[in-house]
């Protein structure tokens, strides 16, 4: 950092020192300019003493600018004041006005619009008729006119520094919004994709361990009287684990993709899978019987995958709290703008809170329902046992409201 630099920023930190060097500068100037006197209407110029009261009014005007950020009204007064006083008894007159030309900035620049006008117009007015009716020279004299020239140049620049301020200061406190704003964007994208990868983990992982732990326990019953039933059970452990993992295997690589064109992906499994998923339980001992009415339905990914994740984890969860006995039934019926999928079964009691164990199957059930636009109700039936019925749009919407 240079020295003019770190002394520009040592006068930053200590505004009241910035002041005192600037009323230093202007009585300066003013002093300098009292020893200047126009001689023929102003071509040419001479050398004079200044008065000792003119001296006196720069040094009280130059010492109140030290003070025009604390008080800048204050100063302005003041400083009005002696340059009033030199207005009317000064002879030949000292730049004394020089003093509350930059208070009168000041305040322009430190305050709004509507006051700047007020003290502006006031001061001007008051300086310029004190000039031009009770001074010593003529009212059309060119010093007089000086001083309304000067005074509203004082005004309007500091009006223009104040403005330019506002603007600035707008800007940055634009860009600071919108970059909460994205902050804010950023955290909630990232909440709904940890869901998102929550929700799908559960589904994926939920089911096939169900299936992987209701055949492993058959086959450990009836591993030494019936072995080719226990060798049974187990190609159904080996095959709900292969599948379990050709389902992880596709969620982490759609996970991937953005980062890794090529990752491998496999299609997202949807309706055309139901009777598949409908084998698995069967295999695992809980009878299903399917009934579709939705035959030529094309629907949207998102509407596919989330109707097999809601049989899947309906099922799921009959095969886990319904008990032993149990029957379920799934039907899947396009009905208007939308396909319903129910899942109802005939099991005990305890199916009727599934999620009572601290699991998360109904919601991200009513999470992926809800996103695409859509209802979902679970609850017990009369009578006994369990249902689970969704309501799906065909056509999903965006956040907008834009049809997909």
């Amino acid at each position: 950092m240079s020295t003019l630099e770190r002394a520009r920023c040592g006068l930053k930190a200590h505004p009241l020192a910035l002041d005192a060097a600037l009323a230093a500068g202007v009585l300066l100037c003013m002093v300098a300019g009292s020893f200047a006197v126009p001689r023929e209407h102003g071509v040419t110029w001479g050398v004079r003493t200044p008065a000792v009261l003119s001296l006196l009014l720069m040094l009280i005007g130059a010492a109140a600018l030290v003070f025009r950020r604390r008080t800048p009204r204050t100063v302005l007064a003041v400083t009005g004041a002696v340059s009033l006083i030199e207005c009317v008894t000064g002879d030949p007159r000292a730049p004394v006005a020089m003093s509350a030309v930059v208070a009168l900035y000041t305040v322009a620049a430190t305050t709004d619009r509507p006051t700047t006008w007020r003290l502006g117009l006031l001061t001007m007015t008051v300086l310029t008729a004190a000039a031009m009716l009770a001074g010593p020279l003529p009212w059309y004299a060119q010093e007089n006119l000086g001083v309304l020239a000067w005074t509203g140049i004082g005004a309007t620049a500091g009006d223009a520094v104040r403005s330019r301020r506002a603007v600035v200061q707008a800007i940055r406190d634009r860009a600071e919004r919108a970059e909460r704003t994205r902050e804010e964007e950023a955290r909630r994208r990232v909440a709904e994709e940890r869901l998102r990868i929550a929700r799908d983990l559960h589904d994926v992982v939920a089911h096939h361990i169900a299936l992987v732990n209701v055949q492993a326990g058959v086959a450990a019953h009836v591993m030494d009287k019936r072995p080719d039933q226990a060798k049974e059970a187990l190609a159904h452990v080996r095959e709900a684990s292969r599948s379990a993992l050709g389902e992880l295997r596709a969620t982490v690589g759609l996970l991937r993709q953005s980062g890794d064109p090529e990752a491998p992906t496999e299609p997202a499994p949807g309706l055309s899978r139901l009777e598949e998923l409908a084998d698995t339980f069967r295999s695992a001992g809980l009878p299903v019987a399917v009934a579709r009415a939705d035959q030529g339905t094309e629907l949207p990914a998102a509407v596919d995958l989330a109707a097999y994740r809601i049989v899947q984890e309906a099922l799921t969860n009959v095969r886990k709290h319904a008990g032993a006995e149990a029957r379920a039934e799934v039907s899947v019926v396009r009905v208007g703008g939308g396909v319903e999928v129910t899942v109802i079964d005939d099991g005990a009691g305890e199916a009727a809170a599934p999620e009572a164990g601290g699991g998360h199957g109904l919601l991200g059930m009513r999470e992926r329902v809800t996103a695409l636009g859509g209802t979902l109700s679970a609850g017990p039936r009369y009578g006994g046992g369990f249902r689970v019925h969704a309501i799906l749009p065909v056509k999903t919407t965006t956040a907008q409201g834009d049809p997909v």
